[in-house]
């Protein structure tokens, strides 16, 4: 048996309990990971918790959540090198089918089959996880467990997300809700690559969010002349990409003249149901693109490590650590958006 957080009804975050259930067994192909650090994702943890997110129907109660974490591999499945046994590692949740077109492009992101470690199958939310042997990557020296979980959570993405939007050096990139775990990932990743970060937040209601955030510039999302400053703060050309996570309908006017020409809005969420209100005459007369990123596939993970190999690190203040058997309590943090950054928890 092992300690772990259950999910057994949906609700709010004192649904989640502390229990003693099974430790898995490796299966064929798979690694068992002693957990030292699980990150609390907003969508695949919180919103799947409340039942109102479509992965909740996913879910097979009562369910272990827990995407991406990172640990020491403690026992080997048939076909697997008993060599791994010990070895620190970061585990991807994203578990494509392998057969279909997509997969078959290296396009695994664009999977429609697409499953995830901790939604269709018990998550790392416990002492012990059982992953597919692909899905695992060394953890570099030096790098902290929490850290490592925060970087398999949100590197990949991140990743995909500048790669889409053509940032490097030279380059600017306006970076929305950029206090979050992705958002403080995105603009730590693009400074590491030479780019100009305007970082955004909601300044008026927290001053300080966007303090360790890697970023030239830090704006007050909620200012009703944003497009102007970032126009100002780029020379009159704006900015050469805007990575929005948030699209929230009320923001689209506020930043899309900013956009410079050939410029590129790279999203990967949408926090209301509301549609956007996209007009398509500034997209053809000044070359813009609007990009979907669903999440990083086998390609973005392998870059993210590299990267980090190469000496990409996150900002030390904006991981933070909680007690597993806290985890409703990391949930009502994330609920409430008091936190900065990403939030992991810990045995």
């Amino acid at each position: 048996m092992m300690k772990a957080i259950l999910l057994p009804r949906f609700g709010d975050p004192d649904v989640l309990e502390f229990a003693d259930v099974p430790c898995p067994e490796p299966g064929p192909g798979q690694v068992r990971i002693r957990v030292h650090a699980v990150v609390v994702a907003r969508t695949k943890d919180v919103a799947l918790r409340s039942g109102r997110h479509p992965f909740a129907r996913a879910v097979t109660l009562p369910h272990v959540p827990g995407t991406e974490h990172a640990g020491t591999v403690d026992a080997t499945g048939a076909g697997v090198d008993p060599g791994l046994v010990g070895r620190p590692v970061a585990v991807s949740a994203v578990l494509p089918c392998g057969t279909c077109r997509a997969c078959g492009r290296g396009r695994d992101e664009a999977c429609p089959d697409l499953r995830l470690l901790g939604v269709h199958r018990p998550g790392g939310y416990a002492q012990f996880c059982v992953a597919p042997a692909a899905n695992v990557v060394p953890v570099p020296d030096g790098v902290p467990f929490p850290h490592a979980a925060a970087l398999a959570a949100n590197g990949p993405v991140a990743r995909a997300q500048l790669d889409a939007g053509a940032v490097g050096a030279g380059t600017t990139v306006l970076v929305l809700g950029a206090s979050g775990a992705l958002g403080s990932t995105v603009a730590a990743l693009a400074r590491f690559r030479g780019a100009r970060v305007i970082a955004t937040a909601r300044l008026g209601a927290r001053p300080d969010c966007l303090a360790d955030v890697p970023a030239q510039a830090r704006l007050d999302i909620d200012r009703p002349d944003l497009a102007e400053a970032v126009l100002d703060l780029t020379g009159g050309w704006g900015a050469d990409c805007v990575v929005d996570n948030l699209g929230l309908p009320r923001l689209w006017p506020r930043y899309q003249p900013a956009l410079a020409a050939t410029g590129r809005v790279v999203v990967s969420g949408a926090l209301e149901e509301t549609p956007v209100p996209v007009g398509f005459r500034p997209l053809y007369l000044r070359n813009h693109a609007i990009i979907g990123v669903r999440t990083g596939n086998r390609a973005d993970i392998a870059g993210l490590w590299a990267d980090v190999r190469a000496g990409f690190r996150l900002v030390p203040a904006l991981v933070s650590t909680m007690p597993l058997a806290q985890a409703a309590a990391a949930h009502r943090t994330v609920e409430a958006g008091r936190h900065r950054g990403q939030i992991v928890l810990v045995p």
